[in-house]
């Protein structure tokens, strides 16, 4: 689930406003990047076989599977479910695709995966006038907003991490990788037969 808005690009520090988020506590991914670093992940990712929060990677991966945002019922869990639910009526029930149990199983490709997908754009100077300087104004308020005493750096919008993080890979001439992701990644590359993505020291 996706979200993107324009804002004055003179005034913009950052991508254009955009917020793009699993209905999960976090994807699978992010699963999958902290089994290979052998880190353990929050409690409120996800669950072991048998419905139990789990901070093991390997036991929410295999026979496991992933809270919604909110983790359990008693974290507000409830509502991450209901907004899975609406992704899967905008993204399969909507569009004739696969939804819910029906999709395959992740990294299986021994059937189509026939997933959906919903685009919804709209026309700012549809609606009211002013759009991108209230945008705009909204943006600078919440960057404006006081801290607590332990917080470390300045307040962040959508966007910024990733604009941050595209100045980092320039500064770099690359994009850092953890050294267990780069062994994968050869591990990788030897069992396709391509060649190895190149690795600066």
């Amino acid at each position: 689930m996706a979200f993107a808005a324009t804002l004055l690009a003179k005034k913009c520090r950052s991508l254009p406003q955009s917020l793009a988020n699993s209905t999960n506590i976090d994807i699978r991914t992010a699963v999958e990047i902290a089994d290979r670093k052998n880190d353990s992940v929050p409690k409120s990712w996800g669950v072991d076989s048998s419905g139990i929060e789990s901070t093991d990677p390997q036991k929410i991966l295999h026979g496991g599977g992933l809270l919604p945002v909110g983790g359990a019922e008693a974290t507000g869990g409830y509502k991450g479910y209901g907004l899975s639910a609406m992704v899967e009526i905008f993204c399969g029930i909507l569009g004739g695709a696969h939804y819910g149990p029906n999709v395959r199983k992740w990294m299986d490709t021994s059937v189509e995966a026939d997933l959906g997908q919903c685009f919804i754009a709209i026309d700012p100077e549809a609606f009211a006038p002013g759009f991108a300087e209230r945008m705009q104004d909204l943006i600078t308020t919440l960057r404006n907003l006081p801290q607590t005493t332990e917080a470390a750096g300045d307040v962040l919008v959508p966007g910024d991490p990733e604009a941050e993080h595209l100045k980092l890979c320039d500064r770099l001439g690359g994009i850092p990788y953890h050294p267990n992701q780069i062994e994968f990644a050869k591990n990788l590359a030897t069992t396709l037969g391509v060649p190895e993505m190149k690795v600066k020291s």
